[in-house]
């Protein structure tokens, strides 16, 4: 962690530190470090928690718009006597200074938003919506519908304590109104202390058309000037030079020092659709005083701490910065000595090929690293680069690259090259332009499944891929994470295997490959053969035991581990089917009948036979190859699952590989060995004894 702070210069750390040092010297000064900032909403809204949206009462998010009031036409009793607020759930200091309100500091704001009020059915609307700024995000009235707009109470309506300022769009008219169509400015009560009637602007808030108006509203208020300015247009029409209400109101008179914006709005006996569909709010932010005593106690203790702290992180920075380096340096000649290596990349080639490493190029991700899509500027050419999520990962990498860079077989993902930069490890495959197996088997659209011909030639191909690693090859390559996400496919859908992560080669005279690992047994869950999980040896058996759960997925569309019927694994399940004598039950429904009945009682029993839970018992990779093709015999598959039991059903593996080392913690010579039988629902029973 420490080693990737330090990717510069000691002298770019210096300074990085000690630039905040000259404004910490003294404190801010609050008349004279305000600063605007501007807070965008909706277009479109929604309830995710970043927006910090706070709804009261009726009030909701619908449509992408935020709906103060109900927003539904099935019921009429619905939407009468609603009321609701939305408040942005982050405080402002409104003013500061002294009791002398003239003396004060008042903050100057613009508020934009977008609104709609629609009568339903053509009926007469009623009530009202309003811009608000209150001292609380918490709560709203009780009882606060009809001609309250969700602002007061018949018991609290004009209370200074209620520290409300609100500019009211009402649609209903009440006695101490001028009509049915107006704009007003509202002081801790519904009873505007400043109104005019929109209808001498040719502006009518709720007409009765389809779909309504909608209207873009400026609220200017200057602080300097005490001055608020109501601006009000069609959208889409230019802000007009004179506002539809001006008035001189102290928001420090009026409003708590820390207060918090929103809206609020409400029905009555008779009712509307309040809706805001965009809000941006342009606010001058008073800073907060920092304390004299603070500053202080900073002088005094904080800057010798800092000091010698700064020291120390130079000294273990450059400490640091130099060990990498040389292990950087040792890998870089390690991967140049190898033999045959293949073409070095230059990491500037490979950040452009994928796009500077862009999301929207990722192939797919595993435990090892990020696999992305690319192609390498000049040449037009596509290929998969996979980005090693970890320096520690370093052995894994040299592995991979060790391994597959000597391997050739047509069934194989081939290597094009590497890359190595600043702890940034690369690896630049073949792409496979069908993706993985895994993607076609469970993601694929309906209709576009893989076909039976498509399906038994992928068996074919990973078959011969396997007797490559296990036979051909001068040494033998145990794959150790055969899964249908590793089984890619080229434009022809023949299949290429992939993904050498874990893969290891083992010498000739052994037949298996043993590791330790501290996270547990390594591969995926449901490949992984049952011995694995007491030995920690992977061998040529558990490559077989994991191509047997492939030849399942990929003739009955499942996944290893599935819930169907009472079973918890598929391979349970097809075992059961075989032995009530319905086998040709487990086939992909999707495929209907269109496959080879023949073809399909032969690969499933293949998948069984691989799946053995006895490692000898599984057949060999040559027999599997003919098992595919049809030139061998149908192997021999119990009717009932055979029990797992170990370490007896592993002896004859264990001395076969006397001269591997051991992972597993248990030794020869413990005195109370433990028998595990593996009861044939994915689980094992303890049946030694105590």
């Amino acid at each position: 962690m420490m080693a990737r702070i330090f990717k510069g210069s000691s002298a770019a750390i210096l300074l990085y530190i000690l630039l905040p040092l000259p404004f910490l010297m003294y404190p801010t000064d609050a008349t004279n470090g305000t600063h605007v900032e501007t807070f965008p909403f909706g277009s479109p809204f929604n309830s995710s928690p970043e927006t910090k949206l706070k709804f009261h009462g009726d009030a909701q998010i619908d449509k992408d718009a935020l709906q103060i009031t109900r927003d539904t036409m099935n019921e009429e009793s619905y939407l009468l006597n609603n009321s609701g607020r939305v408040i942005y759930d982050k405080p402002f200091k409104i003013w500061e200074g002294s009791t002398n309100q003239s003396n004060r500091k008042v903050i100057s704001f613009n508020s934009f938003f977008e609104f709609n009020i629609y009568p339903v059915s053509n009926k007469t609307p009623g009530e009202g919506l309003a811009f608000i700024i209150v001292p609380s995000s918490e709560t709203i009235p009780e009882n606060s519908y009809g001609q309250y707009l969700g602002l007061t109470n018949s018991s609290t309506d004009g209370d200074p304590a209620n520290k409300f300022i609100a500019v009211e769009f009402d649609t209903l008219q009440q006695s101490f109104d001028p009509d049915d169509n107006h704009v007003g400015l509202n002081i801790n009560g519904i009873r505007s202390v400043a109104t005019t009637s929109l209808s001498k602007f040719n502006i009518t808030l709720a007409p009765f058309l389809k779909d309504g108006i909608k209207y873009w509203c400026w609220v200017d208020y200057d602080g300097q000037l005490r001055q608020i300015n109501v601006y009000l247009t069609e959208k889409g029409r230019p802000k007009l030079d004179a506002p539809v209400l001006g008035a001189a109101v102290d928001l420090s008179a009026y409003l708590a020092e820390r207060s918090y914006f929103g809206f609020s709005g409400s029905t009555g006996g008779k009712y509307q659709l309040n809706c805001i569909l965009a809000w941006n709010l342009t606010i001058e932010i008073l800073p907060e005083k920092t304390t004299i005593i603070a500053l202080t106690w900073f002088l005094k203790l904080g800057v010798p701490i800092l000091t010698v702290l700064l020291l120390a992180v130079i000294v273990l920075g450059l400490w640091f910065k130099r060990k990498r380096e040389k292990r950087n340096e040792r890998l870089v000649n390690t991967l140049r000595s190898l033999p045959g290596t293949p073409r070095e990349f230059q990491y500037r080639v490979l950040k452009k090929a994928t796009g500077n490493f862009n999301v929207k190029n990722v192939l797919g991700q595993g435990g090892y690293g990020v696999v992305y899509k690319g192609i390498i500027p000049h040449e037009n050419s596509c290929v998969a680069v996979k980005s090693f999520s970890r320096e520690t990962m370093q052995g894994d990498f040299l592995a991979e690259l060790t391994i597959i860079n000597q391997l050739r077989h047509r069934n194989l993902v081939g290597l094009i090259g590497w890359c190595h930069k600043n702890g940034k490890l690369l690896l630049v495959y073949e792409f496979m332009p069908n993706g993985s197996l895994d993607r076609h088997l469970f993601h694929a659209q309906p209709g576009h499944h893989l076909t039976w011909q498509k399906r038994r030639g992928i068996l074919a191909d990973v078959a011969s891929a396997l007797h490559y690693l296990h036979h051909e090859y001068n040494q033998r390559v145990v794959h150790r994470d055969l899964k249908a996400s590793n089984v890619l496919l080229d434009e022809n859908f023949n299949a290429r295997l992939g993904d050498f992560g874990l893969a290891r080669a083992i010498d000739n005279e052994r037949t298996s490959y043993a590791d330790i690992h501290v996270d547990g047994v390594p591969g995926t869950i449901g490949y992984v053969a049952p011995e694995c999980l007491h030995t920690g040896k992977a061998t040529r058996e558990s490559d077989i035991f994991g191509f047997g759960a492939v030849a399942l997925e990929v003739v009955c569309g499942r996944r290893p581990r599935c819930d169907i019927s009472r079973f918890k694994l598929l391979v349970d399940w097809v075992w059961s089917l075989y032995q009530q004598g319905r086998i040709l039950d487990a086939v992909d429904p999707r495929l209907k009948e269109e496959y080879e009945e023949e073809e399909a009682v032969r690969l499933l029993l293949l998948g069984l036979a691989c799946s053995h839970p006895i490692p000898k018992d599984r057949p060999k990779i040559q027999a599997v190859v003919q098992i595919i093709s049809g030139t061998g015999p149908l192997p021999e598959v119990p009717t009932v699952r055979p029990a797992f039991v170990w370490p007896s059903a592993c002896e004859e593996l264990n001395q076969d590989n006397a001269t591997t080392t051991h992972s597993n913690t248990m030794t020869e010579s413990s005195p109370n060995p433990l028998l595990y039988v593996y009861s044939g629902h994915s689980e094992f029973r303890d049946v030694s004894a105590r």
